[in-house]
């Protein structure tokens, strides 16, 4: 890849970093063809986008956006794979469906409307995340109740 081409791909990253409230970082290595294939039909399925990237051009975007992602940065290690997503719990409802038929994907770390989350441990905290949508459903659910 050459310096124009990864100046390119760091642009591009840094757009869908700042355009995004809702961004995960998965480990899907060692997935086979198959098992990927299903991962990325489930994640079209939901509305999240899905994409393998370098570790060092999303560094470098990380480092060039203006959010601060904190901590994110140093789970940079190995294979990443990023999920953008409307809802803030939708990428790791999909990872804990997902992950009744495999051992991965495995949650890296999220940056979640300027809150950051690192560790897999950190999935059921995520899960259990409310959408915008529902909590506009539950407050008009308690504006209706006598």
């Amino acid at each position: 890849m050459t310096r124009e081409e990864k100046a390119t791909v760091i642009e591009e990253l840094k757009a869908q970093l700042g355009d995004n409230n809702t961004i995960y970082l998965a480990d899907i290595s060692g997935l086979d063809a198959g098992t990927t294939s299903d991962l990325r039909r489930a994640c079209y399925k939901a509305n999240i986008e899905l994409s393998v990237v370098k570790n060092t051009l999303l560094a470098k975007a990380m480092e060039a956006s203006d959010k601060e992602f904190g901590e994110l940065q140093d789970v940079l290690i190995g294979n990443t794979s990023l999920m953008f997503a409307e809802a803030g719990n939708a990428p790791a409802r999909l990872i804990k469906k997902f992950r009744k038929k495999a051992e991965k994907p495995i949650l890296k770390g999220a940056f979640i409307e300027e809150a950051v989350f690192v560790g897999d441990d950190k999935l059921d905290t995520l899960v259990s995340i409310k959408s915008k949508e529902e909590v506009i459903g539950d407050i008009i659910a308690l504006l209706q109740s006598p």
